[in-house]
């Protein structure tokens, strides 16, 4: 059975982030998907220092819910992330625990499936939206759509529950993104990965 693995980056458990996310996992139940939550906006996560230790440890040189994570989006078919918008940016524990996990894990993220959720009242959706997606698209992750850009809108989990288009949109991407997962399990099987080359690095100078 396929695992989508889905980080809440709000500090609240029960707010609109978790109702966009919930809906996904119901639509993933329904899809014969496996899904893990793990709550991320609740906790001290601090950020990379950049100090490179991963590279000898084989993980994250701060022994917190990242490399508790590590292997657990190591296992996984596809990964959700969601965030609300706080200053037109997806929540900093959110980004800090992402900037620490993809760069601590040395194993291939190539072809698992990524798409970023976020809640918002009223602006810094897209912004928020274009900052999550990032991550994938520098790791070999193809990004699930959907039938608007995938937000939901509120000042509360009740205000997302009427928000109609909203929840449409997470089912939408629920069911693509279990779609793209088996897909690419099919390929996989018949064909293998597509080649990824890594020899070329440009940098460019002026000779000085």
């Amino acid at each position: 059975m396929a695992k989508i693995l889905l980080c809440n980056g709000s500090p609240h458990t029960n707010g609109c982030t978790a109702t966009a996310l919930e809906e996904m996992m119901r639509i993933f139940a329904e899809e014969g998907m496996e899904t893990e939550l793990i709550q991320v906006g609740s906790k001290a996560v601090r950020g990379c220092i950049s100090c490179r230790s991963c590279s000898k440890l084989g993980k994250c040189v701060f022994d917190d819910l990242v490399n508790e994570v590590a292997p657990k989006l190591e296992a996984a078919d596809g990964l959700v992330v969601g965030s609300p918008v706080y200053y037109g940016s997806p929540n900093g524990t959110l980004l800090s625990f992402l900037d620490r996990l993809f760069y601590s894990t040395g194993f291939s993220k190539h072809m698992k499936v990524g798409a970023a959720v976020v809640s918002c009242r009223r602006g810094g959706n897209t912004a928020s939206f274009d900052v999550l997606n990032k991550y994938f698209t520098i790791s070999g992750m193809p990004v699930a759509s959907s039938t608007y850009w995938n937000q939901v809108h509120g000042f509360t989990a009740e205000d997302v529950r009427k928000d109609a288009e909203g929840l449409q949109v997470m089912r939408n991407l629920a069911r693509n993104m279990a779609f793209l997962i088996r897909a690419i399990a099919v390929e996989k099987e018949q064909h293998g990965l597509p080649e990824v080359e890594r020899s070329a690095t440009t940098s460019f100078s002026d000779g000085k």
